[in-house]
């Protein structure tokens, strides 16, 4: 009877769910977010220009670890670009999903 109680308690729905209108400055913590989402693409925009001239300088210098770093520089710039610009999908994406675990 002891682990039944604990396996019941484990399966006990708190009932919590997300409420926009419950603490005061949601709004303007929505604005400050927007602004470091813009702020790190615009940095990302920097990031990428210098990736792809290094690249370009290494690669007609004969550099080749220059080269290197500066693809790196363009795939991880890329990647971040990427992650940054679809971050309101993913959280709503895996915020869906997870409602549906029961």
């Amino acid at each position: 009877m002891y682990l039944a109680d604990k396996v019941i308690q484990l399966a006990y729905d708190p009932g919590i769910k997300p409420n926009e209108g419950g603490l005061p400055g949601l709004s303007v913590l929505k604005q400050v977010m927007g602004s470091i989402n813009l702020f790190g693409l615009v940095a990302i925009v920097g990031a990428l220009a210098v990736s792809a001239g290094v690249w370009a300088w290494g690669h007609h210098s004969g550099g080749h670890q220059a080269e290197a770093n500066g693809k790196k520089g363009v795939l991880v710039s890329s990647g971040a670009a990427l992650l940054l610009g679809a971050a309101n999908g993913i959280v709503a994406f895996f915020s869906t999903l997870g409602t549906q675990v029961r």
